[in-house]
Parts: structure tokens; sequence; C-alpha cells
């Protein structure tokens, strides 16, 4: 009995100190109770908030209850720390980031912050830190406490920043004095799916009810962010995509707008050639005849080892432009890109609260979105076009696709370019925009800008197979609807083929009759001369197409790209007959030794596979999968599905393309309907895990619930965070 009695007294004691000591804890269960989490049917998030901070807090919560291995792995990598987690592979990665990301200044930009935007980075921590305090079973891998400045380490919701542009072979060989063994970057695979997006919008006059439309659909790793809503009674209401532990809609709408991120082909970095001379212990570079101190500071870099945690110093340099990133031909290569945090995040989450074009716009004006294209539509029938939202003013003499002379003041940037002088649509008069990470000349049909209007820096990038499938499926409409805009965004067509097909059955036509390749390809040419061009599960004709089309692209990619033209035009009318001949062989063999006959219909090799949640798929033929109709965006194909085999495997497994897709319609109310590959949750024990699968990998969109009537039937839970 004094045994109990003296548990029951230990226990409260533990309880009342734990109380008295732990008034966050108090004011995260206080935070809590003024959030409201209503998860559907398909267990996405809807958050309820009184303030855009408690929906802050929410949409925290809720991301990290989804996925918190994704969150967390977003802010390692954000401020330099993978190394602490996976090793001294990571060490280069992480320096790289710490040239630009520094805790010390972004707390002090923290401590700077316009109170409202103070308010939601504290509710971005509490939210996360709730979630550990409720979960002691999630073992954080390096972060085991959030803080409200590290939202300032992470404000480009798009996959890639522009830090990880900087070559990382480079950087180990100037820094490490050793070059870095690493994968080749995916724009040296020729066959590779192209990384990018889809936005389209359409104007009332060319939809059948009169209601602008707009089509949503990144192309990312697959994964790469969750969806959900976040809505607070201070007019915050936004659904879509959120990249991984942010905590704005990324790529969305909410009542009055939408709005979509393409990647672009701007040119928003600049890398300049310094001209450096040590003198005693310091270095210094030559600047408009005078000769300034190169600024020295060590960087160090902790990684995880078997014994535990070693570190590794580095001794980094800056100059005017930025940091020191490599070196080239005895001269130091420095790199000036867009560094505004807070600015970035103002933007971001300001653009989520906008109500009509004219208050979009505006936040357009702050020029942090640095990568990406914007499409916009809006309930009052305005559909745009943004360029890129930073663009430096920069001396046309000089190429900026190279680095330039760092001691000529007339390669200083001058300023940004303003919207007005960047490229910009506003309701052209063909009724449509669309942009898949090309160039904005055709975005529009006859109504699109001129690229001579522009600095020739403004845009770097050319048409692509996916910008004339885009063409093809909206000019000359004026019927398009909800279900029209879906059904367009998973047309079937694929482009690439239009001149290539016609160049290889003109070279078999041509061929001797004696010559034994003609009669091997006789019964392929027959499938191939019969082929509509467009992909299919029980298509034949495609997966032979395709394996030709990559057999091809290893071939002849690097000429066309140095000859300066597309790959779909240079197969068209470039390459020698017996080539096409004789890839088409390979490919006839390929399919065959993998699996068993060239006859393989497209579906039984292209396969959507979910195993597991780590950031590196795994895949098993032998386990279950199912058959996805579209391709890799590479041949045109609107839908992306970059699939490829694995050396366990002879099936191609997809891991990017496709990652979200929503469309909307902006009439008295909004109506819309989206697919996110797999599922919500990370979770494989989670009947969310790949519930949305099959609908994914045939464009079967489901419908959005955005209004909280909409909820009446269709919700799983209702909770508040920690319940």
């Amino acid at each position: 009995m004094k045994k109990l009695v003296l548990i029951l007294v230990l226990a409260c004691v533990s309880f009342t100190a734990r109380g008295a000591q732990d008034p966050e804890v108090t004011r995260w269960e206080r935070e809590a109770q003024s959030v409201t989490i209503i998860r559907d049917d398909w267990g996405i998030a809807h958050v309820y908030g009184k303030t855009d901070a408690d929906a802050v807090f929410g949409m925290e919560y809720a991301q990290a209850e989804d996925d918190f291995n994704r969150v967390e792995t977003n802010y390692i990598n954000a401020m330099g720390r993978l190394a602490e987690a996976e090793g001294e592979s990571k060490i280069f990665e992480d320096l790289r980031m710490k040239l630009f990301i520094d805790p010390d200044s972004l707390k002090k930009q923290y401590a700077a912050s316009p109170a409202w935007l103070k308010n939601l980075m504290n509710a971005f921590a509490d939210g996360l830190n709730f979630y550990l305090y409720k979960h002691p079973e999630v073992k954080p891998r390096v972060i085991k406490r959030f803080e409200p400045w590290m939202a300032l380490s992470f404000t480009e919701g798009s996959i890639g920043t522009d830090i990880e542009r900087v070559n990382l072979n480079e950087l180990a060989a100037f820094y490490g004095k050793e070059p870095l063994a690493q994968a080749a970057p995916a724009n040296g695979d020729e066959t590779a799916d192209p990384s990018g997006s889809n936005g389209i919008a359409i104007a009332p006059a060319n939809t059948t009810d009169h209601h602008g439309l707009l089509l949503i659909n990144p192309h990312t790793s697959f994964y790469f962010r969750s969806e959900l809503q976040m809505a607070s009674d201070e007019g915050l209401d936004a659904y879509g995509a959120v990249t991984w532990g942010q905590f704005f809609i990324y790529q969305g709408f909410n009542p009055h707008i939408g709005w979509m991120h393409t990647s672009s082909g701007v040119n928003a970095i600049s890398e300049y050639l310094e001209t450096v001379e040590k003198n005693g212990d310091r270095y210094d570079y030559k600047y408009g005849g005078k000769e300034l101190s190169v600024i020295a500071n060590e960087i160090p870099v902790p990684y995880m080892t078997a014994a535990g945690m070693a570190e590794r110093k580095f001794t980094v340099y800056y100059t005017q432009h930025g940091p020191v990133i490599g070196e080239q031909n005895g001269k130091w290569v420095t790199i000036h890109l867009m560094q505004e945090p807070i600015q970035a995040l103002i933007q971001d989450y300001s653009r989520t609260k906008a109500v009509d074009y004219k208050s979009f716009r505006q936040i357009m004006e702050l020029h942090t979105n640095s990568s990406n294209n914007t499409i916009y539509a809006d309930s009052a029938g305005n559909i745009a076009y943004f360029h890129g939202n930073f663009i430096p003013r920069r001396d046309t003499r000089f190429d900026w696709t190279k680095p330039v002379d760092g001691s000529d003041p007339a390669t200083d940037w001058h300023g940004l370019l303003s919207v007005d002088e960047t490229p910009h649509l506003l309701n052209p008069k063909n009724g449509w925009i669309y942009n898949s990470n090309d160039a904005p000349w055709s975005a529009a049909g006859p109504g699109s800008l001129k690229k001579e209007d522009y600095p020739v820096y403004v845009e770097t990038g050319g048409e692509s197979a996916r910008g004339l499938h885009a063409v093809k499926v909206l000019e000359g409409r004026k019927d398009f609807t909800l279900d029209s805009l879906s059904a367009a965004a998973f047309d079937s067509y694929l482009p690439w083929f239009e001149k290539a097909l016609p160049a290889l059955i003109q070279a078999w036509d041509r061929d001797s009759d004696s010559d034994a390749l003609k009669a091997k390809l006789a019964e392929q040419m027959k499938v191939l001369r019969a082929w509509d061009l467009r992909w299919g599960v029980d298509s034949v004709a495609t997966s032979l197409a395709v394996f030709w089309g990559e057999d091809i692209m290893r071939h002849v990619g690097r000429e066309a790209r140095s000859a300066g033209v597309p790959v779909y035009d240079y197969v068209g009318g470039k390459v020698p007959a017996d080539q096409l001949l004789q890839s088409l062989e390979a490919a006839s063999d390929r399919l065959t030794a993998d699996f068993g006959t060239w006859k393989t219909p497209w579906g039984e090799i292209n396969r959507f596979q979910r195993l597991d949640d780590d950031i590196v798929s795994h895949f098993d033929d032998s386990k279950p999968s199912i058959p996805v109709e579209f391709t890799s965006s590479l041949w045109g194909s609107l839908a992306s599905f970059g699939a490829r085999p694995y050396p366990n495997t002879r099936k191609w497994y997809g891991t990017s393309g496709n990652s979200f897709v929503a469309v909307v319609e902006f009439g008295t109310t909004v109506e819309a309907r989206a697919a996110t590959a797999g599922g919500e949750s990370g979770n494989p024990e989670s009947p969310h895990f790949d519930d949305e699968a099959r609908r994914y990998s045939t464009g079967d969109l489901r419908e959005v619930y955005f209004y909280r009537a909409q909820l009446d039937g269709h919700t799983e839970r209702t909770y508040h965070p920690g319940d």
C-alpha cells in the first residue's frame, strides 16, 4: 500500500513539475484547440483555423501526420545538414547550401520580419514541434526541434532550387581538391524524362458554360508535395499542392483565382570569372581597375560516421558577386543569384490570398519567384501568363549563358526588370494560354509574344514536343468544359513521332529488298504504319516506338542539341536511313530480350508501383503493380510518366511526371477535380498510401471537396491537432 501511495505521489509531483516548467506545451495545446482538421475519404486534410496562424499550425501538423520524413528531409537539405543523416557522401551538397544559407543571418532576418509573417513562422514551428511532442515514437533523423527562422531557409516551392544549379564536381574540386563521384545529371541522359510542368488557362469565351478554366499539372518526382486545404476566418481559403513542410499552397486555387507554376527557361543567375591574386595571407580580386579583398569564412560541415559525428571545415571565399564555386583557366568562378528569403516568403504566402488579377499582379512586383513562369485564371474571366519573376537587368553585349568578366563593372546587375518589361500576357484574343516549360513565343497562338521584343537572357529554351501538343488540343475550340479540359490533359497523341516515323517508313521503303534487315523488320513496320501515334496500355506500337525513339536519342540526341535543332525535327530529316533501321532492330531485340517478344503491349512494360515511402523508391517485378497508359513527356505526352527499368527489374517503373493534376472551373462557385500520384499518406499501412493509384494511372480525376458542405458524407475524421 505504501508503495502504491509513493507511486501516486511521484506521479503527481512529476505532472505538476512538468506543467510548471512546460508553458510551451500549454501554448501548443491552446493553439490546437483553435484548429479543426477534417480528413476526407481520400485522407486529404482540410484545415480550418480562426486565424491564418492557426491554419498554418494545423496544416504543418497535418503534413507531419502524413509524411514527417519528407517534411524533415526538405529542411535537412535546405539547411545543408544531409551529411548529418546520410554520411560523408553528402558533404559537398551540404557545403553548397551553407554557402548561401546561414542560420545566424536567417535568425536576424526572422527578427526583422513583419509581425504578421513572424506569427506565421512561429505557427509553422509550433505545429511541427507539437506533432513531435504528441508522437514520441517518431524519431527525427536530424531536426529534433523546429525553429521559426527555419521557414526562411526553404522558400522555393519548386523542385530543385537555384542553389542546386551549382555544379558539385566543380565545387568539390575547388574546396576539396578532389573530384566528387556522382551520378551524371539528368540532362546528360538523352532519354531522361524532361522535368517540368503543364499549365493551361482557358477564357470564358472558349468554354461551354462561359467560365474560366485552369489546368494545374506539375511534373515533379513523385510524393514531392502534399495535397490539402487551409482556411481561416481572416480570408484565407486555398487548396492545392504544398511542398512538404512549407506553409503555403504552392500551386492551387482559392474561391477567386488559381495559379500554376511551370519551370522557366529564364536566365536569372550570373556567373563571374574573378581575377584573383594572393597577397600575403589574403586574396585580392580585380574590379574596375581596383583591387578588392576576397572575404574568407570558415564553414564547418558535420557528418555522420559509424563511430559517431565527425566534421570537416572549409575556408570558403566570397567577392561582391557572391560565393566562389569553382575555377576555370586560373580564374575563380563566383555566382550571383536571388537571396531574398523574407520577400520570397511574403510573395509565396500572399498570392494564396489574392482575390483578383490586380492584387495578384501587385504581388508579382515582389520579384522573388525566380525559377518559374505562372499561368493564372480567375472568377472574373481573366487569364494571364507571367514569365520568370526575377530577372536581373543586364548589359546585352555579354553572353549571360557563360561566366562573364567579374573585373568589368559593365557586367554588374542594374536592378530587376519590371513585370511590364518581362514576357507577360493578359486575356489574349485566342482565349487560351499554355506553358510547358518552353519559351512563351507560342503560348497564345497568333497572339503570342515576340522573342525580339525582349532581352535574349529572358528565355534560353525553345519549343518542346509538349508545346506542339498543347497547341493542337487548344486551338480552334470554343466548347471546353471541366471534363474536356481533363481529357485534353490526358490526350494520348505523341507529336515527337510526327516527322520521325515517316522518316523511318521512308528508310524502310527505300531499302533494298535483298537486305536481311528489311525482311527482319517487315512485321514491325506493318504495326508502325498502322499506328495513330497515340499511347495506350494495349498498344504494341507504343512499346516499339518508344524503344526505337530511345535508341535513336542515344545516338543523335547530342548532335541535334549541338546543331540547335529540336530532336523530333532532327530525326525527321537529318538522321541516315541505316541508323533509323538499325535503331528499330535494336528496339525489337531489346523488347524480345526483356519481355519475350517485341509484340509486348505498353501496359505490360510501363508500371506504377509504391512499396515504401523511402525518398529513393524501390521496385520489384514480383510484387503487384498497375499499368500506366501515358508515356514520358519526352515524346510530347502532356500527361507525363517518367519511367525506366532498374538493375533488378525488367518492367519500367515511374518516379516522376504527373505528381498532381487538377482542373478548376471558376463559375459562381469553384468546381475542381484532382488526383495525386499514389495517395496522400506516406504510411504503407494507411489505406491512403496508394488509394489514388488507379485513378492516377488512367486520368480519372476525383471530385475536390472545396466547400465545407461538400465534405458531408465524405468525412473520415474530424479532430483538433493532438487529439
